[in-house]
């Protein structure tokens, strides 16, 4: 059996018409949703989860399309538009009982807090987001030879076919670089939990590759829509970043404050899996966000 968050309660919670995700819940008090990013699942929460349960109630889910959360077949990524997801997160925060949440995500569960924070604000009381950029501004910024640092975003940005044919033909090793290349202390992935990771990533090239489609296709039209209509995000939110700008000529907090007025941007030192690599920082900084 994969690790668990020690002390959380596991169900499944239908979220969608033949969606049904897998939830790590804990704690008690007001609600904050956890989401994991890429290639992970819920566990990537363990510690910060375990201290905010002790005066939160703490939601985990592994998104749609990866862990133990069912993965509806797509040929085009509007199943894993981020609108979509998004939906998935309100829908199971009902589900249990909270029409209002604070909500955190990291990578890939960053872009669907985005989402979530813009469609549904009257939802989401507060918003964090970690290590990423919302995906309109990130294909602006990735130019020239520094976008081969996201090589894997072209790659699967691809028609179908041809992605999944690739990453399938050896996923252990395609998953692994980038839990290696991304982490800066490889004790923060203990072998249990990275073994983890890779059997859920295994079993979940397709879905993983139809979100990370989306965010080449629908995505974009989604923020694009928002830009142009001068919608933001209206709670306040914290920003969680490495030094990507510095080395990849761009300015996030700006890129950032563009989309949400009342904005905390903070800089952490640390590899991409800063809920791993350090956590006292990361629940400091949630905490004081809900506390603005």
């Amino acid at each position: 059996m994969d690790p668990r968050i020690n002390g959380f309660d596991y169900r499944r919670v239908t979220v969608a018409d033949g969606v049904t995700l897998n939830v790590a819940v804990g704690g008690s008090g007001p609600p904050i949703v956890l989401l994991h990013g890429f290639p992970q699942t819920h566990l990537m929460w363990r510690h910060v989860a375990a201290d905010l349960a002790a005066d939160h109630t703490v939601i985990c889910p592994d998104l749609r399309g990866y862990g133990d959360s069912d993965k509806p077949v797509d040929t085009d990524g509007s199943g894993y538009a981020k609108r979509v997801m998004a939906a998935d997160i309100v829908a199971l925060a009902r589900a249990l009982g909270h029409e209002r949440f604070a909500l955190a995500g990291h990578d890939r569960g960053a872009l669907v807090a985005f989402r979530a924070g813009l469609d549904h604000p009257e939802a989401i009381t507060r918003l964090a987001l970690l290590d990423v950029l919302p995906t309109l501004d990130m294909w602006d910024v990735l130019h020239g030879v520094t976008a081969a640092v996201a090589f894997h975003l072209y790659l699967m940005a691809q028609p179908p076919g041809l992605p999944e044919k690739l990453i399938g033909g050896s996923p252990d090793a395609f998953f692994g670089h980038f839990l290696d290349a991304w982490t800066r202390d490889p004790e923060a992935l203990p072998a249990e939990v990275r073994d983890a990771y890779l059997r859920a990533s295994r079993d979940a090239v397709t879905s993983i590759v139809a979100d990370y489609r989306a965010s080449a296709g629908v995505d974009v039209a989604h923020d694009a829509a928002d830009r142009a209509a001068g919608n933001q995000l209206r709670m306040p939110v914290t920003v969680l970043q490495q030094d990507w700008g510095a080395a990849l000529g761009y300015d996030a907090a700006g890129l950032w404050r563009a989309w949400a007025p009342d904005l905390a941007h903070r800089t952490v030192t640390c590899g991409h899996f800063m809920a791993e690599e350090a956590p006292a920082e990361v629940v400091r900084e949630l905490r004081a966000l809900l506390a603005r």
